[in-house]
């Protein structure tokens, strides 16, 4: 069976694999970026951001000698932003401990922040053909049918670790790993899967059983809190007033409007002006509000209620931008939505 499995989804890879930016180079530094900017995002999503992000740092060494502000604003709207300042810390580790070349052994790969077992796993078999295993979401998903495995996924990983290191053919890690990506990704999806075209349906245990959506099991879903907030606009003389987020934490590094969580039933303009005095030492009047912007995170849901303030004056030294400097500052999506309203309001 193994290698029927190794034969069939090769053939079948070879007649239909996608056609991606990043399988064009076999630079480590490249598939790198591209296995990084595809975790937990879709690859159509990706792809504008991995050319232009290569295109602005082309190399392990522009990447680590950039400024971090820099970084996030070429990574502003991909989202997950922890990706972003590990992969600006792990080019400095590379220059100052490897000599500016990605590692080609587990152990030093795993030691570089952000880099987990299965990134590790694509990068060592794409870019260097080595024979290590790979088990991303769509692996899971492949693997979990092929051979009908039951639990929830936490109880089978151990076991689909083993499965997907030992269907790897000799000589064709890079291949039959991607190949495994694209099953999953193209076929073998978690609603409707294409079973009739797929390469390995007679192979496939849950095919067999008419019940591929069955695998794998699914943990029960957390429920994921939500969150209601208000923002202050507060413009003064052709500037507004913005703050930095600590560069360790959720959205790290990138600038945000004044915010702060609402609880209970509050009269929000005078939940905002108090706020505004009390935190940032500033006396400002609620004016009129700009909108309300929902976003929804991977761990909570936001909304939030935006209002423009008239400024008065403050008790101490404040940040102010330029307006017209909104678009160079990284931000947030439901942030940039505030800024594209700011400026086009003056």
């Amino acid at each position: 069976m193994k290698k029927k499995i190794q034969s069939k989804l090769l053939q079948w890879f070879e007649k239909t694999k996608r056609d991606l930016p990043w399988r064009k180079t076999r630079d480590p530094y490249a598939i790198w970026v591209s296995e990084i900017m595809l975790q937990q995002t879709q690859v159509a999503t990706v792809i504008p951001y991995y050319q232009k992000f290569l295109k602005t740092f082309p190399t392990i060494r522009s990447l680590a000698r950039a400024d971090l502000s820099k970084v996030l604003k070429v990574w502003e709207g991909l989202g997950y932003y922890s990706r972003a300042r590990n992969l600006h810390r792990a080019a400095k580790t590379i220059l100052n401990h490897f000599d500016g070349k990605i590692p080609h052994n587990l152990k030093d790969l795993l030691s570089l922040p952000g880099v987990g077992r299965y990134t590790a796993g694509a990068i060592l078999s794409i870019a260097f053909n080595q024979e290590v295993p790979i088990l991303d979401g769509n692996v899971k998903r492949v693997l979990s049918r092929l051979f009908a495995m039951t639990g929830v996924a936490k109880k089978t990983e151990n076991l689909l670790w083993k499965y997907s290191a030992s269907l790897i053919p000799e000589g064709y890690a890079g291949s039959f790993n991607q190949a495994l990506m694209d099953l999953g990704a193209t076929i073998c999806t978690p609603k409707n899967p294409l079973c009739l075209r797929c390469p390995l349906n007679k192979l496939c245990k849950a095919y067999r059983i008419r019940k591929p959506e069955h695998f794998p099991f699914k943990n029960p879903k957390k429920r994921i809190p939500h969150i209601e907030a208000v923002a202050a606009v507060i413009l003064k003389d052709g500037h507004v007033l913005l703050n930095q987020r600590p560069v360790k934490g959720f959205l790290g590094g990138l600038w945000e409007f004044p915010n702060w969580p609402v609880e209970g039933k509050k009269d929000l303009i005078e939940y905002l002006k108090l706020k505004v005095k009390s935190e940032l030492g500033l006396r400002v009047k609620g004016k009129v509000p700009l909108g309300t912007f929902q976003q929804t995170y991977s761990h909570f849901k936001l909304t939030l209620h935006v209002f423009y303030c008239q400024y008065f004056g403050s008790r101490r030294t404040t940040r102010w931008v330029a307006i017209n400097d909104l678009d160079q500052l990284a931000m947030s999506r439901i942030d940039r939505r505030i800024a594209k309203m700011v400026s086009g309001e003056r």
